[in-house]
């Protein structure tokens, strides 16, 4: 007995899973520490701001939103890389951000094997840009 096959016509689009289950996929495809850690930025970001929106940009960054971009979270061989959008603008009186100081706009936190990350402190700045999105002000 012969399958049927579909045939797609040119330009027609493929559906694709969604972005959370695309990130569940890379959390789970690292199967180490940057994985545990990707994971666990994700729950943080996700109790900080009960609205955010997971987006899967760039292929295969993880971005969260939230009437704007608040963050991504990349993964490399030795780091996870928490990018802040905007990340001169929010306080950082705990001094998470370590990376990309030099940079007008953006901050980003990195994380190695066996460090630990200031739960509180990263939902705070979650908060706040949250807040600095949300704002009428947001220039």
């Amino acid at each position: 007995m012969k399958k049927k096959v579909k045939v797609r016509k040119a330009g027609a689009s493929q559906p694709t899973a969604s972005p959370s289950r695309l990130i569940d996929a890379r959390i789970q495809e690292l199967g180490d520490w940057r994985g545990e850690m990707l994971s666990r930025v994700r729950s943080l970001i996700k109790s900080a701001d009960a609205d955010v929106v997971e987006e899967w940009k760039w292929r295969g960054v993880p971005v969260w939103y939230h009437d704007g971009m608040i963050c991504t979270g990349e993964t490399y061989k030795s780091v996870v890389k928490v990018t802040f959008a905007k990340g001169a603008r929010p306080k950082d009186p705990s001094k998470l951000f370590n990376s990309s100081l030099d940079g007008n706009v953006r901050r980003a936190i990195d994380v190695r094997e066996g460090e630990k990350l200031d739960e509180r402190a990263f939902k705070a700045l979650i908060r706040d840009a949250v807040a600095l999105n949300t704002s009428r002000s947001r220039s």
